[in-house]
């Protein structure tokens, strides 16, 4: 009695596992079959055609199959977003896009031509970096107690710069003044650049910034790191407090990087997806390259990024909304 319990166990177990094998075969043969497309919908040099860079190297030799990226800017991303959406569901055209573009767009934007539940699968998260609330060295703040404070006692002289309305860094700006009553005001640049070179010329006191863009001037001291916005502390710059830490608490927000593909691409196909974007980024030359630039990988499963990416919007919506913030 008992080995045929066990016989049965057993055939019960491969008759589960048989077709699950079937069915990652199948994908693995799917994604060989043709060559890859990865749309990064901004310019090239930033974390977006970094990561994108990435995994078509991965993916090329993983499948031995050309694998090139398409940079594709404009619109706030939308162009480049469009065309993965109108893309084959065949996960050879994917799109690599950063936090914004799935979580503050579509309340932000009234005629945003993209649906991100709709048109889109959630294969993985890449990687995340922390926000850094930074200022010029002349300012006489080394926290944000003081900056709040000194902000306060000088109404409308604190600005801040962003790379934009509706950007991740902007709203991260606005949370950190109605959580705290700042006196700051919001100044919008197009890109993180021409933002950076004013606060370190010294004509804007502050900026909201991801860690890969102001690094290398906290690292040489041009910048002043007060806090960062995320639930913990950086490793790159490790003696920066966490806005909890600082007494600010309900902002636990940094900048993020995904990997999705046209609605309709197969389970299967997106599974295989996520496992390549995983081995391609645990790589120790791709983690070392990560970490250089202030980046650090995030393997959220792809039931999980749905959720994420719903529960941030979620989250953003009502700071949109009592902030009036609307694109320009």
């Amino acid at each position: 009695m008992t080995s045929i319990t066990r016989r049965t166990a057993l055939a019960a177990a491969l008759a589960l596992t048989l077709p699950a094998l079937h069915a990652q075969e199948s994908a693995t043969a799917q994604l060989a079959a043709k060559p890859f497309t990865i749309v990064a919908p901004f310019p090239p040099g930033g974390p977006i055609d970094i990561l994108s860079r990435m995994l078509a190297t991965g993916l090329g030799e993983q499948y031995k199959q050309a694998a090139v990226v398409d940079n594709k800017p404009g619109a706030n991303g939308n162009i480049g977003i469009e065309q993965v959406k109108r893309a084959a569901p065949d996960g050879h055209t994917l799109l690599v896009v950063p936090a914004g573009n799935l979580t503050i767009n579509p309340t932000l934007m009234h005629n945003l031509g993209y649906n991100v539940e709709a048109d889109f699968a959630p294969v993985s998260m890449m990687a995340r970096a922390s926000n850094v609330i930074a200022v010029n060295p002349a300012v006489p703040a080394h926290t944000i107690g003081e900056l709040v404070a000194l902000s306060k006692a000088k109404p409308n002289t604190i600005s801040y710069a962003s790379p934009g309305v509706g950007s991740g860094l902007h709203l991260a700006g606005e949370l950190l003044r109605e959580q705290t009553g700042a006196d700051i005001l919001h100044i919008a640049y197009k890109g993180s650049g021409p933002g950076l070179n004013d606060v370190l010329g010294g004509t804007v006191p502050m900026i909201v910034g991801n860690l890969p863009t102001l690094l290398p001037h906290l690292q040489s001291g041009r910048l002043r790191a007060l806090a960062v916005t995320d639930a913990q502390r950086d490793p790159a710059i490790p003696d920066v407090p966490t806005l909890a830490e600082a007494g600010v608490k309900g902002i636990a927000v940094s900048s993020w990087y995904g990997v999705l593909a046209p609605k309709g691409t197969p389970p299967a196909v997106v599974e295989q997806l996520a496992r390549d974007v995983a081995r391609i980024l645990g790589t120790p030359a791709n983690q070392a390259s990560l970490q250089k630039l202030g980046l650090h990988a995030w393997l959220v499963p792809t039931a999980a990024f749905g959720d994420l990416i719903r529960k941030e919007t979620a989250t953003w919506a009502p700071i949109i909304r009592s902030r009036k913030i609307e694109a320009q």
